[in-house]
């Protein structure tokens, strides 16, 4: 097996190349992508946690332990400066978390960012004298036989540590989680530990855990395909319907990692990979995968008439349906303390934003499209029918169907809601010191606000002295669910 350094997909991959065989490829940690220096910076830091971390739990022992009243007083200061460096690193590191706009599609046209998890970290680890040990007292067999193999898993394991953001970077993880398969089993017997631990840092506090149990090595591999398939998603062209089918498979694929650790993991060291965690996560990969279907059933219906755009309407409420699901989840304990303040704002953000396109969808049916004949009347009705969660107030449905002016106040009534969500949305973006640093959200956020100002002002007549009612609220409907793999 040797080593070699290739180019591939804007990033700079190690090789570990078996003479006939396949090769087992990982990103190179020293390469210079926007990616690769995230995820060295997010090294880094998790390093320097660990270190304040090590220094804290002494300063804590001695503090418990001293009876000497000045060596406390000095103890309590140290603690205090280790409290305060740890508080600035996790917010470093909270920041590191927040730089969505690193992940998404680098195409000019504008779309709304997706939210991607950045990889856990884990340490080298040498597995060389322990196996051969095992080897011999176990197997009764010379270990030294088998360095080869043991240096082949090794850099394996090592390879799996950088994998690159395609498919190729899933596959070697998979393979290494098969590995483990075969590992527990002729290495991890019940009656004695092998004497190996296994380090690892959650994803987004940085915080260390080090377990010799197996199934720690396995959760966070599995952790961590789920991660990677989060930022397969988050960088695809979701303005071409080939993009927008690989960013659902992605998202699904993410939402269906993260459920089965939710199922099949319990007692998780670190925080990331906790059942409340784990739940917040499925459930932001389903919204993501939503909000994906509306962009799918807006590419696939180009068409412009009343029925399309009701239906348009209630998908983009069924994404605000999904995203305030998703807030919920992330503003109760113990998720809202632990994740990122931008992520909980961008969560509500998009619940606002996708609530003024229900609207602004549902105004443009009203206003653009007329019924001309019976059959499209009929047709027109049954549509609307289903529209509202309650009728609106006002004449009958068939009437109003019929009657411009009366479609037109209803409309506006829409549009105006659509203009308050909007400026809802952009005002709770503001709050967030991370999110007004995103060029691409605030973009989006004024674009579909000055859309629907100007729609306003198309169908509003100076001759209108009637207030504009209350519009009622959509009803949510998809074209497809989300699907999470077994």
């Amino acid at each position: 097996m040797k080593m070699e350094t290739i180019q591939g997909d804007g990033e700079l991959f190690l090789t570990y190349r078996e003479v006939g065989g396949s090769i087992r490829k990982g990103c190179d940690p020293f390469a210079q992508t926007q990616r690769s220096k995230l995820q060295h910076r997010r090294a880094r830091i998790n390093q320097q946690i660990n270190k304040e971390m090590r220094m804290r739990a002494g300063a804590e022992n001695l503090f418990r332990a001293t009876t000497n009243h000045k060596v406390k007083e000095t103890v309590a200061l140290e603690l205090s400066y280790v409290n305060s460096n740890l508080q600035l690193l996790k917010e470093e590191l909270e920041e590191l978390n927040s730089s969505v706009e690193i992940y998404q599609n680098e195409s000019e046209i504008i779309s709304v960012p997706m939210i991607p998890l950045g990889l856990k970290e884990t340490k080298e680890l040498d597995l060389t004298e322990a196996l051969k040990e095992f080897i011999g007292n176990h197997y009764g067999e010379d270990g030294t036989v088998y360095e080869k193999e043991i240096r082949e898993f090794e850099e394996l394991r090592q390879a799996m540590r950088t994998p690159s953001r395609s498919e190729a970077g899933i596959e070697l993880l998979m393979e290494y989680y098969n590995q483990l398969y075969y590992f527990d089993n002729r290495f991890f017997p019940s009656n004695r530990p092998l004497g190996i631990f296994f380090h690892w840092y959650d994803s987004l506090t940085g915080v260390p855990s080090c377990q010799r149990a197996l199934a720690f090595e396995k959760g966070s591999v599995l952790f961590n395909m789920g991660a990677l398939y989060t930022q397969i998603g988050a960088r695809q062209d979701r303005l071409s319907l080939q993009g927008v089918n690989t960013a659902i498979d992605a998202f699904q694929k993410a939402a269906g990692c993260f459920n089965y650790l939710k199922d099949n993991f319990s007692n998780a060291p670190s925080l990331d990979m906790s059942a409340p965690s784990l739940t917040m996560l499925v459930r932001l990969m389903v919204a993501q995968v939503q909000e994906c279907i509306f962009e799918k059933f807006a590419l696939e219906n180009v068409r412009n008439d009343f029925v399309t755009q009701l239906q348009i309407a209630q998908e983009a409420a069924m994404v605000e349906d999904v995203y305030t699901l998703v807030y919920r989840t992330m503003t109760q304990p113990p998720v809202k303390d632990y994740i990122p303040f931008s992520w909980i704002t961008m969560v509500r953000v998009k619940a606002e934003h996708f609530k003024a396109l229900s609207h602004y969808h549902g105004a443009n049916a009203l206003c653009d499209y007329y019924t001309s004949s019976k059959d499209e009347m009929k047709e027109h009705e049954k549509a609307f029918v289903q529209f509202h969660f309650s009728a609106p107030e006002g004449p009958s449905l068939s009437y109003l169907l019929q009657d411009h002016e009366e479609r037109r106040k209803l409309g506006k009534a829409h549009l105006k809601k659509a203009i308050m969500k909007h400026e809802e949305a952009m005002r709770i973006h503001s709050l967030c010191k991370i999110l007004r640093r995103m060029d691409i959200l605030q973009e989006v956020l004024a674009l579909s606000h000055k859309r629907a100002l100007c729609k306003y002002s198309d169908i509003d007549h100076e001759e209108d002295f009637f207030e504009t009612g209350e519009a009622p609220d959509i009803q949510r409907k998809f074209s497809a669910a989300p699907v999470l793999p077994s």
